[in-house]
């Protein structure tokens, strides 16, 4: 095996003396070993439950029809079985409610896990191919030192050295010292050549942790993936519980009080199911239309003191500031208020009171929006060419777009709020690129707005 002496001696000599040296060693290049990663133990037995176990299917209910309720009225049995039915069916539609929503927050904890794992994987595999490429440049430099101090011994006829580094380049690393020939060369020199065998030993290294980091990201990554895409799956089934459940309910309780009360049912009780969904309508759309009055004034009040401050809503760049209020906490490791672990901070958070106004801070789609671990509510914008953003803590009852959802610059998308891992309302914001976490201030700052 070539040693990296024996390489640095040869790009130093002259092209003739390196090429009989050549023919004297045998040459071959090492390799820098592939350590396969197997440290995903937690992270892997968690989420690999998830991935398994895909929420229940949905299937068909029969519920009862009136014509059902009037058939059971034929006898007192009849009446009672009918009457068990229908509120074993009210009370399967509350269940599958509370059990859909227990389910989608569990995963969305679990999602939300992942993805930390993940992205601090990402921050420390980035670290390390850093280091690892300032320990390869160093340990260039200091190959290239030794290299020429070995030539030069060679060319001031201290053959005997430089012939042995060649013709038995495999031991080259021991030759210094195991045949008693370190009185050749200068305490300098020798010291040279030790630091550039360091050198090389932890570029080495570093290159191999690296390597393991880059394998434990790629795996990392998958199972976030998949964790998120059943948490989606997860607040889906859930929403579609609650739909059941307002789409149902009314008519079963109408056809219980008219079981319960052993009489004919008349065209009133035909109709409440209906009756009742349109009033819960009404009621629905004059709750959103006072929200959104609401967020109106808010958003006005917000944007007016913005534009006091000089703050630009919209940039030309077509990006917006998410909130507005001062920074209390940047990107990067702390020690985590609400758990107290150090760990990984992924996002910027901006002060602001609960129920101010969040905006998207580009054109995009949802690809979720709902509860996730420590991060509370939650919503995450795909802009595409790889690049998101991640708005956190949004107050209970504030999420305002759903998931696969188009949203624009600066559209309202959710309220401030201190949900999840949370001391105090404020907005955490993050910015990803191919979902992995950065600075959100210099990335802010280089599409023309400045949080804070």
């Amino acid at each position: 095996m070539t040693t990296w002496l024996h390489r640095a001696a040869q790009r130093a000599l002259p092209a003739k003396t390196v090429s009989s040296a050549k023919t004297a060693a045998a040459t071959a290049r090492r390799r820098t070993p592939r350590v396969v990663a197997v440290v995903l133990a937690l992270t892997l037995a968690a989420v690999g439950t998830i991935v398994a176990d895909n929420a229940t299917p949905a299937y068909a209910v029969d519920y009862p029809t009136w014509q059902d309720v009037e058939n059971a009225r034929a006898s007192e049995s009849a009446t009672v079985a009918q009457i068990a039915e229908i509120t074993a069916l009210i009370a399967s539609l509350r269940a599958e409610v509370e059990r859909t929503q227990a389910e989608a927050e569990a995963k969305g904890v679990l999602a939300q896990e992942a993805d930390q794992a993940f992205q601090e994987a990402a921050l420390k595999a980035q670290k390390l191919t850093g280091q690892a490429d300032d320990a390869e440049k160093l340990a260039a430099q200091s190959q290239q030192q030794a290299g020429e101090i070995v030539a030069q011994q060679y060319r001031s006829g201290n053959g005997d050295v430089s012939a042995n580094l060649f013709v038995n380049a495999t031991q080259a690393d021991d030759l210094l010292y195991s045949y008693g020939m370190a009185d050749k060369f200068t305490e300098q020199t020798a010291g040279i050549y030790q630091k550039a065998l360091q050198d090389q030993n932890t570029a080495q290294a570093l290159a191999d942790q690296a390597d393991v980091a880059q394998s434990l990201l790629e795996e990392l990554k998958v199972a976030a993936e998949a964790a998120l895409a059943e948490a989606t799956a997860a607040a889906d089934a859930a929403a579609a519980a609650v739909a059941a459940q307002e789409e149902n309910e009314a008519n079963l309780n109408a056809q219980l009080t008219v079981l319960s009360e052993r009489r004919a049912a008349t065209e009133a009780d035909y109709n409440v199911g209906v009756q009742v969904r349109a009033e819960e309508e009404r009621q629905r759309q004059a709750a959103a239309a006072a929200a959104a009055q609401a967020a109106a004034a808010a958003d006005a009040a917000a944007r007016a003191a913005a534009a006091a401050a000089g703050a630009v809503a919209i940039a030309n760049t077509g990006w917006a500031k998410p909130a507005y209020g001062g920074i209390t906490s940047g990107y990067g490791n702390r020690l985590n208020p609400y758990s107290h672990v150090w760990r990984l901070h992924a996002g910027t958070d901006i002060g602001a009171a609960c129920g101010r106004p969040i905006y998207a801070a580009y054109a995009g789609t949802v690809i979720y929006s709902g509860w996730y671990g420590s991060y509370g509510n939650f919503i995450q914008i795909d802009h595409a060419n790889g690049i998101s953003t991640a708005y956190g803590h949004i107050v209970n009852g504030g999420l305002l777009a759903s998931d696969g959802q188009r949203v624009e610059a600066g559209q309202l998308i959710a309220y401030v709020g201190t949900t999840g891992g949370s001391t105090g309302c404020h907005l955490h914001f993050e910015t990803r690129v191919n979902n992995v976490a950065t600075d959100a201030v210099p990335f802010m700052r280089a599409q023309g707005i400045t949080l804070g």
